[in-house]
This record gives C-alpha cells, sequence and structure tokens, in this order.
C-alpha cells in the first residue's frame, strides 16, 4: 500500500495544477472577452468624441461667423447714430437759421408798419 499512496498524491498534485491551469484558462477567456468589450466601447466612445469634436468645430465656426456679424452689426450702428447726431446738429442748425430769418422778416415788418404809420401821421398833418 505504501507504493500507491506517492501515485495517489502525485495524480492529486497533477489534478490539482490541471483544475488550477483550466481556471487560468477560463480566467483568460473571461478577461480576453471582457478585453473585447472594453475595445468595443473605447471604439464607440473614440467614435463619439470624434463626432463631437467635429460638431465642436462647425458650433465654433458658427460662434466666429455670428461674431464677426455682429462686429459688422455694431459698426453699421455706430455708424447709423453718428448719423443720426450729424442729422440732428443739421436740424438744430436749420431750425435756428429759419428762426433768425423769422425774427428778421418780423423786426423788418414792424419797422415797415412803423414807417407806415409814421407817413400816415405825416400825411394826416399835411391835409
Amino acid at each position: 500500500m505504501a507504493p500507491s499512496v506517492p501515485r495517489t498524491r502525485a495524480a492529486a498534485a497533477l489534478r490539482m495544477k490541471q483544475i488550477a491551469l483550466d481556471n487560468q484558462d477560463r480566467t483568460i477567456r473571461r478577461l480576453r472577452a471582457q478585453l473585447s468589450t472594453e475595445r468595443r466601447g473605447l471604439a464607440a466612445t473614440k467614435k463619439e468624441l470624434k463626432e463631437t469634436q467635429v460638431a465642436l468645430e462647425a458650433s465654433h465656426k458658427v460662434i466666429a461667423g455670428l461674431t464677426e456679424i455682429g462686429l459688422s452689426m455694431s459698426k453699421k450702428v455706430e455708424r447709423m447714430k453718428v448719423k443720426k447726431q450729424q442729422v440732428r446738429a443739421n436740424h438744430v442748425e436749420c431750425h435756428q437759421k429759419f428762426q433768425a430769418r423769422i425774427h428778421e422778416a418780423e423786426d423788418s415788418m414792424q419797422a415797415q408798419h412803423l414807417l407806415i404809420e409814421a407817413l400816415v401821421d405825416e400825411k394826416d398833418s399835411l391835409l
């Protein structure tokens, strides 16, 4: 019986090693499957990031275009404000000139009226 014990121990040790190898093999296959899944997930994420980057670049171009349009509009608005101020100043100047002419005409009419009254008085005194 003694000689069979070592063989049984050896066989048991071999079986234990085989079980360990089988377990390692299953673990390796499981890890490879997980790695494959992770790679697919990373590929999908990379694709999404690329699409997001393209969309972001397009958005930046749109924003830059809108900013340029906004700056152009701001310049136009400033030019229109300056033009409006000039028109207002011209209007005020014209109004003042017309007021001065009206006052001159009123003064001239008043002088003529006084002259006419003086002539009427002189006529009355001559008659």
